[in-house]
């Protein structure tokens, strides 16, 4: 008896203790990104903890995002019972009865109040983009440290997008990444009102979607020689019968994971499937789609072939045979309305000495070869059409004409946007300037290894204006948003894209979703020592933005300059020197002589960054 008392008091003990685990927070201020439309504070406190309860109205609990949003907060030991109707120290999920048409589809508010907290919508599509912004609302290590107490400030939020295109590219194609990490990517967008993935699924590289009509796709064009201990592009060749050791490609079921998975966060999944270049994998499985004469040995490529002469004939009736099959196993795959076709970076040298391609050109009466891949695309786009899809292509379609239904992702600069927006299609923005993540974020003598010649900083990132100037307001209307791409050459594992995405892809969320009149650079750049914290709490790779400060020059009288110092890294502070003079800790605008080099040095927490930078003052 006394050994039963002695397990009960145990028992009830434990209790005690579980019970009253974790941690008290008190949150005064919120890093939101992407910054809301509008959010105001309030002067009180709400406290959201273990006994909060959950509300739902209009929505039934077992809806997609319900469920989504319970798991989450279940995940982190909050597991608020349902209430039947409003009570005191509750969260209310609500979908309005009667739209409020500034919302629109994915747009939220939320209300915290001293007595609870209130998320409406019009949709559970902006049920969900609300409840992101409360996760944020959240201490940074939610993920990982159990709270039991969460006094939160009082606030109001209205939000809804500029965009409905916000979008990245993952390229899985040069390297290959499972359904885990492919995951991993979609809860990284989902939590910054991410919306559209594309999926680069075949290259030069490897082909990496199944298709049961053409088993060598799989069997011979998703594997390659393994290079991946030497530099992209200066690899040995493939040794006589070496073995093809390194590829992939995603089941049937695998990329039905990966959609569903994806619409639960409320993202679609968009595959691109190159046509007509791009098609080393392609060729080497079947080589009979090459053009007539052309006697080159195609293999999966395991480092650059450029130029990238692989190109499918575009006069051999069996090549729109064979695309017309592959799309066929492709649209059951992937619900989004749209299929990516590629079209760039098509050399044509094949075609022009392929009798069948000019046979082709001939009989349909085209000017050339540029119009022999418009006709091919504009074929495969009827196909599509019928089907119910629309094609999206790279700029380089409107080089030989274009359906009036086709959307253009403009890629090399803005004017193929601006081009295609003027003849009335859409438009998707992603300038390699600004949207290109595989270049370089900062000093390539501190970074891994990346695509060369450019640099696309952090602060790059943030000043894109996805609505290029000299568009009318009517044309401006074409442009559905804009993408951050990640090309993979350089990129050899999950854990280096995750580098190189953060934090730069937080900038192009805000850049995308965020009306213009409240983005601001610094407070971006303040937000982000919260984010980076959340992230890394997330097990995310986040990369080191640049350590090297900018200049902004306002010419003044008597040759002066008036130099104003900027930089990446929140917390930072800069020493520079005029001339060779002594240094100074950088406080504010400081007075040079036009043509002057100065000379800073970073550091932060003590520890000096990278290396001194060299600045010429010019009136710029």
């Amino acid at each position: 008896m006394r050994k039963i008392l002695y397990i009960a008091c145990l028992t009830i003990m434990g209790a005690i203790f579980f019970a009253g685990c974790g941690k008290n927070v008190v949150v005064e201020s919120y890093s939101i990104i992407p910054e809301p439309v509008l959010l105001t504070m309030g002067n009180e406190k709400f406290v959201f903890s273990t006994k909060t309860s959950c509300y739902v109205e209009n929505v039934g609990q077992n809806d997609p995002s319900i469920k989504y949003i319970l798991k989450t907060l279940r995940q982190w030991h909050f597991n608020p019972s349902l209430v039947g109707k409003p009570e005191e120290n509750c969260l209310q999920f609500v979908i309005n009865s009667t739209a409020n048409t500034e919302l629109g589809d994915e747009g939220y508010t939320i209300d915290i109040e001293k007595n609870g907290i209130t998320i409406k919508a019009n949709t559970e599509k902006g049920l969900f983009y609300g409840f992101q912004t409360f996760v944020q609302m959240l201490p940074e290590d939610i993920s990982t440290v159990r709270y039991r107490k969460i006094e939160m400030q009082t606030c109001s939020v209205k939000d809804y997008p500029r965009f409905k295109w916000r979008g990245t590219l993952l390229d899985v194609s040069r390297h290959f990444f499972g359904v885990n990490q492919v995951k991993k990517h979609i809860d990284l967008m989902a939590s910054y009102k991410m919306n559209k993935l594309h999926m680069h699924l075949t290259d030069d590289h490897g082909w990496r979607v199944e298709i049961k009509k053409y088993p060598q796709l799989n069997d011979v064009g998703s594997w390659r020689v393994d290079r991946d201990n030497q530099p992209w592009g200066k690899a040995d060749p493939a040794g006589k019968g070496e073995p093809r050791s390194y590829g992939g490609y995603y089941s049937k079921s695998e990329i039905e994971e990966i959609v569903k998975y994806a619409a639960e966060r409320n993202i679609d999944v968009i595959p691109e499937i190159e046509i007509p270049g791009h098609c080393c994998a392609v060729l080497e499985a079947y080589p009979n789609f090459a053009c007539e004469g052309d006697d080159t040995t195609y293999t999966v490529q395991f480092g650059p072939y450029w130029p990238p002469r692989a190109i499918l004939c575009g006069g051999n009736d069996s090549v729109m045979t064979f695309l017309k099959d592959v799309l066929d196993e492709i649209i059951p795959l992937f619900p989004s309305e749209y299929i990516h076709i590629g079209g760039d970076e098509a050399v044509k040298d094949n075609w022009k000495r392929c009798p069948r391609c000019q046979a082709r050109i001939s009989s349909l009466g085209l000017k050339d070869e540029e119009e022999l891949q418009s006709w091919m695309i504009m074929e495969i786009e009827k196909y599509l059409n019928r089907l119910g899809k629309k094609i999206i292509g790279w700029d380089e379609i409107l080089d030989g004409g274009v359906s009036n239904e086709a959307t253009v992702m403009s890629w090399r600069g803005a004017e193929g946007g601006i081009a295609a927006a003027r003849r009335g299609n859409d438009v998707i923005m992603s300038p390699l300037e600004y949207c290109y993540l595989n270049f370089y974020q900062a000093n390539y003598q501190f970074q891994p290894p990346a695509m060369p010649n450019s640099l696309v900083t952090l602060y790059k990132v943030y000043g894109f204006n996805p609505v290029p100037d000299g568009l009318t307001d009517i044309q401006s209307k074409h442009i559905l948003g804009g993408q951050a791409n990640l090309w993979t050459e350089y990129i050899n594992n999950y854990e280096t894209a995750e580098y190189m995405l953060l934090p730069r892809l937080c900038a192009m969320a805000e850049v995308l979703w965020s009306p213009l009149n409240v983005k601001d650079w610094h407070h971006f750049r303040n937000k982000m020592v919260s984010h980076r914290k959340r992230l890394e709490a997330c097990e995310y790779h986040v990369g080191a933005s640049s350590y090297k400060p900018w200049a902004v020059s306002e010419k003044l009288d008597g040759g002066k300059v008036k130099v104003t110092l900027d930089w990446e890294v929140e917390g930072m502070r800069v020493y520079y020197s005029v001339g060779g003079s002594a240094y100074k800790l950088y406080n504010g605008p400081f007075e040079a002589t036009e043509g002057t080099t100065i000379t800073t040095v970073s550091f932060l927490g003590g520890i000096m960054k990278e290396k001194p930078y060299e600045l010429k003052i010019e009136n710029k």
